[in-house]
């Protein structure tokens, strides 16, 4: 065991470091294939009160005739893949990203200062609230004139402008950087007290021309107002060399806004920050779950072969808390990774447990965190979601697929399900999410990440789109379905790395 430990670990070291690792430390090699850990720690999975009851109207373009189409009441391994097509409708498409500037003449005023680059725009993460879709532009390279931007659902043009939000003020240019503004954001979270959650790595051009211009910070806004509610920048001790701080998930234990938790991912350095709303402070939380597995760190994907030792990625939180404390599972992945991980959310809230290094406190210990399972080859997923019926999806990256989990059932490939596989409309999905309507729908955006940073997209074609399907036609038909019983058959990846 110890000769293969020190393969792997020099195995580690060979790996180039991708747009999210620039420099890898201490490859993991998982020995956990194939487990499963009860949720049952995390209380009964029960009814969940609904949000925003006096929901906007779902717009009727996305909406399918299917809706609701119900359980096949097949056994749980005969579902096969290849069935399901055509789930997700194409909401928008894109060639190319443009922006609604104040006038013609300000737009070609940021072309001409190469404030404005069209072909160095990319969308990365999306959100809905009511009628808005957030969509994120991180800075990959020069040229992005807003990071945070909006979508009227209302607009029935395919390939609308980007509105940037709250408006362009809010936007720093990189040349004069200016840090009350947002800088670089990869991802954002809506809650379920209509505010925008948003991390602000505060890094640019990480591929080109490293630079950290600003720290890392939390902003956050009221939805009904667009107000700015608060900043928070992550201490200096927290945030370590070559940090990047690229999702977010937000806690609202027991329906308290004031006493929310905010778990920000460091996918270069491996650890989650804790944000407590209430007390204006975090705290960072560490395990060796976090870390990249070297195996699952080569990629292939449509003749573009990459190596990446992401940490992790994907977050989202079970939706059923312990009514007494509001804990729940937080489940996560690395994005170099085949594996689930879970823990308790109140290891995470209980700061004496990390004030003085990992696991110091009295109530925790390193086994807090466990492993729930393997997707297997082709398993790497980028960002996760929870529907309020228990129902988890994720982003299939090699596997141009979104894929589901009913979480009351093993982790195993027997309970897992594609709900669509599609090398073109699903060509990398980089982000996904559930909304909070009544008839729940499920968001994805995808966006041939690998040709943009590695080859070159080809303008005359569809490189961006965001897709949505009701979460119902999501899952029916399969397993992820909760009224489809639960297969424990073995699973076939209880032998495998």
């Amino acid at each position: 065991m110890l000769i293969r430990l020190i393969f792997l670990t020099l195995l580690g070291t060979a790996f180039a470091p991708s747009p999210f690792s620039r420099h890898y430390r201490g490859p993991y090699a998982n020995p956990f294939a194939g487990a499963y850990s009860s949720l049952g720690q995390f209380g009964p999975f029960g009814s969940v009160s609904l949000a925003h009851q006096e929901s906007s109207t779902v717009p009727t373009f996305f909406l399918g005739s299917n809706i609701g189409a119900g359980s096949t009441n097949k056994p749980a391994n005969s579902i096969k893949p290849a069935e399901r097509s055509g789930i997700f409708d194409t909401i928008y498409e894109w060639n190319i990203l443009d922006y609604a500037f104040n006038s013609p003449q300000e737009r070609q005023q940021a072309i001409m200062s190469q404030e404005f680059v069209p072909e160095n725009n990319l969308p990365l993460g999306i959100d809905r609230w009511k009628n808005t879709l957030f969509v994120t532009t991180p800075r990959w390279k020069e040229g992005t004139p807003a990071t945070l931007s909006t979508i009227d659902l209302r607009n029935n043009f395919k390939s609308p402008l980007l509105v940037p939000y709250p408006d362009f003020s809010w936007h720093s240019s990189t040349s004069n950087p200016d840090c009350t503004k947002l800088m670089n954001v990869y991802r954002t979270f809506v809650d379920e007290c209509d505010r925008l959650w948003v991390i602000d790595a505060g890094v640019v051009e990480t591929l080109t021309n490293f630079r950290q211009l600003c720290p890392p910070k939390i902003v956050i806004f009221d939805l009904n107002t667009d107000a700015h509610i608060f900043t928070y920048e992550l201490p200096p001790e927290q945030v370590k060399q070559d940090s990047l701080h690229s999702s977010i998930v937000v806690d609202v234990p027991n329906g308290k806004c004031e006493d929310a938790f905010a778990y920000v991912t460091d996918v270069w350095r491996f650890g989650v920050v804790v944000f407590s709303f209430n007390e204006g402070r975090s705290w960072r939380t560490t395990s060796h779950l976090h870390l990249p597995n070297p195996l699952a760190s080569d990629f292939n994907f449509q003749g573009i072969n990459f190596q990446w030792t992401d940490g992790t990625f994907g977050i989202s939180l079970a939706p059923v808390a312990d009514q007494r404390t509001g804990d729940r599972a937080l489940f996560f992945h690395p994005m170099s990774s085949f594996m689930e991980f879970m823990v308790n959310t109140g290891v995470l809230k209980n700061e004496t447990n990390w004030i003085n290094g990992p696991f110091i406190g009295p109530v925790s210990n390193p086994q807090s965190f466990q492993p729930v399972g393997n997707r297997g080859l082709k398993g790497q997923s980028s960002t996760s979601a929870m529907a309020r019926n228990g129902v988890q999806f994720y982003n299939l990256v090699q596997r141009s697929a979104v894929g589901c989990w009913d979480i009351r059932k093993p982790y195993t490939m027997h309970n897992l399900a594609l709900v669509e596989s599609d090398a073109i409309k699903l060509n990398f999905p980089n982000d996904i999410k559930a909304d909070y309507e009544i008839k729940q729908n499920l968001w994805v955006l995808t966006n041939y990440l690998p040709q943009f940073l590695y080859s070159q997209l080809d303008y005359n074609q569809i490189n961006f789109r965001i897709l949505a399907t009701p979460v119902e036609r999501a899952i029916a038909g399969t397993v992820c379905d909760p009224s489809v019983s639960a297969s424990l058959a073995p699973n076939p990846l209880d032998t495998c790395v």
